[in-house]
Order: C-alpha cells, then structure tokens, then sequence
C-alpha cells in the first residue's frame, strides 16, 4: 500500500478504538515505519526491491517489542510506553495492510504469506482503504458507548 493509505487506516482504526489521538498519532507513525527503515528505492531501484518486505516486514519482532515492553525490560514511563505500544501496533497494521496486496514475512522471515486483493497505487487500493474507513466509523457508531 501506499503510506498515505497506510497512514489513514491505522490512523482511523485506532482513533476509532481508542479515542486518543496522541495514541493514534504514534500508531500513524509506526504504520510507515517497515517501510522508512528500508530506505528508499533511489537509483538502485532493483536492489531495494529485493529487500523490500524482508525483516523490517516480519512481525515477530514487534510482538517481541510488545512482550519486552509488558514484562518492564525497556524503559519505563507512560508516554514512553504508550508511544513503544503504538508505534508496534501501527507497524502491525502495516504488515497486515501490506498482506492484501503481496506477500510478507510471518513466523519465519523467509516465509512469506498474504494475498494480492489489489496493486499498490491502483484504484482498488484507494478504494479498499475506503471501504476499511467506512467500515470502521460503522463499527464504531454502533458499537462504541459515548
């Protein structure tokens, strides 16, 4: 997906699930961090490509973050916690996202899953991240208590 889809789905969903924008803005930001890692693809366009959904893709390294985190072995304080907290879980959106359109690593980093629903900058990409917003706000206008 495009960052910017990356962005407004994580951003909606967990402003949906939480309320906190504070919250959500670091899950903004951890929802382009798989890719910002990787650098960008420049003049060696083929040699990004390659690495492109390798490691920074693989989840158990933000499940692991998230365990280390909750057994108190980094850092402690709320703000540095709930920012850890988010930005893993807007990583994790990204992964997800990034399995509806090819494939990304899972319980081993060279085992790649997902499924192509769409390609990266089409229409139907726009149009799913569409559909996840709208989808979200329902959920949440019937479900969450004021």
């Amino acid at each position: 997906m495009k960052w910017v889809n990356h962005e407004i789905v994580t951003g909606v969903i967990v402003y949906g699930s939480t309320g906190d924008l504070l919250s959500t803005a670091f899950a903004m930001a951890g929802a382009i961090f798989p890719d910002k890692i990787e650098g960008r693809p420049g003049a060696s366009y083929w040699s990004w490509r390659a690495r492109h959904r390798g490691w920074s893709h693989w989840p158990i390294i933000y499940i692991a973050i998230l365990a280390i985190m909750q057994l108190g072995l980094l850092p402690q304080g709320e703000d540095l916690e709930r920012g850890g907290t988010f930005i893993c879980i807007g990583a994790l959106f990204h992964i997800l996202e990034d399995a509806f359109c090819g494939k990304v690593p899972f319980l081993l980093p060279w085992q790649k899953v997902g499924i192509r629903l769409f390609k990266v900058g089409s229409v139907t990409e726009y149009l799913f991240s569409m559909a996840v917003v709208i989808f979200t706000y329902i959920i949440h206008a019937q479900f969450m208590i004021k």
